[in-house]
């Protein structure tokens, strides 16, 4: 069984939900509104530069 950890920058009011689950090998994303609706699974260091892009607001743009 996967267990889910919800984002602390989640709020209660149905904004934006992100759910993490770690993996054995991977780190696992769903948006918790929707837990059903499937999930991303991303090797550490994707998810790491995923994380990096997010908190300098870029999103998932690359920089090539």
């Amino acid at each position: 069984m996967t267990s889910w950890r919800k984002s602390s920058h989640s709020d209660d009011a149905g904004g934006q939900c992100v759910e993490l689950a770690a993996l054995r090998d991977q780190v696992a994303v769903r948006d918790s509104k929707a837990p059903g609706a499937g999930h991303l699974k991303l090797a550490p260091d994707a998810f790491a530069h995923l994380l990096a892009c997010v908190k300098a607001d870029r999103g998932t743009q690359s920089e090539a």
